[in-house]
């Protein structure tokens, strides 16, 4: 989990700065106001693309979406669930 953390701390920021850089260069007539925004909505697209299919895949491997962990369940991350749950 950590290092999904870690590449998206890097892929995001760097995504952002790689289509600012690139429009700059594409667009030299644009102002960096309309870089940034272009930007940050290509950022936007990507985390929306990107969460969507995780939804996909989650709804995807539960059978009952509601109440079903899926296949990625231990024994012991149920019974810290179990735990939190009781307090």
């Amino acid at each position: 989990m950590l290092l999904t953390l870690a590449w998206g701390s890097l892929f995001f920021p760097g995504l952002f700065a790689l289509c600012t850089w690139g429009l700059r260069r594409a667009r030299p007539e644009w102002t960096d106001y309309d870089c940034v925004m272009i930007s940050t909505r290509v950022v936007s697209s990507a985390q929306a693309v990107l969460a969507t299919g995780s939804g996909i895949a989650i709804i995807r491997s539960c059978n009952n979406v509601v109440s079903d962990r899926g296949l990625g369940e231990s024994w012991g991350t149920s019974s810290l669930a179990a735990s939190s749950q009781q307090n």
